[in-house]
């Protein structure tokens, strides 16, 4: 096979509709866009969510609840998904990111106490919840908190 031969896949491009160019095209006079009307005019273009005049589904619908814009966000780690990491190592939102406990981002850690801890850690988060520093103090690791960078 040489370069010049080479072909898309059947049914791979589509040739575009050629708009009023005569009535043998079935595409001529009004172009596929009918008689009169709004839309068949030119530079019509509809607004989002209009329904000809109807009211729009985001107006007929009823609104609930409300968003917190001071909502604090963090991204959490179990206390038992510490256990990969190797004993009496400092525990630091870098070391979780490069372990792959965390995902990337700009949010701050928290731990949880979801399962049991059995390696000694010294772990620095910007949170963590009661149950978190109970059960790393039990193992025998320090729970430091970090102030927000």
């Amino acid at each position: 096979m040489k370069l010049h031969e080479l072909k898309p896949a059947a049914g791979a491009r589509k040739t575009r509709r050629r708009l009023g160019r005569g009535p043998g095209s079935g595409h001529g006079k009004t172009s596929g866009r009918g008689e009169k009307g709004q839309r068949s005019r030119t530079g019509y273009s509809s607004k989002r969510a209009f329904e000809g005049g109807q009211m729009p589904l985001v107006r007929r619908l009823p609104k609930r609840g409300f968003t917190n814009i001071f909502r604090k966000e963090y991204r959490t780690v179990n206390v038992n998904r510490l256990n990969e990491l190797e004993s009496g190592a400092t525990v630091t939102p870098e070391s979780l990111l490069a372990a792959g406990l965390v995902k990337k981002g700009h949010d701050d850690i928290k731990i949880l106490g979801n399962g049991d801890l059995t390696v000694k850690l010294t772990i620095q988060a910007h949170r963590f919840t009661k149950t978190a520093i109970e059960k790393i103090e039990a193992a025998g690791g320090k729970a430091e908190t970090i102030e927000k960078r």
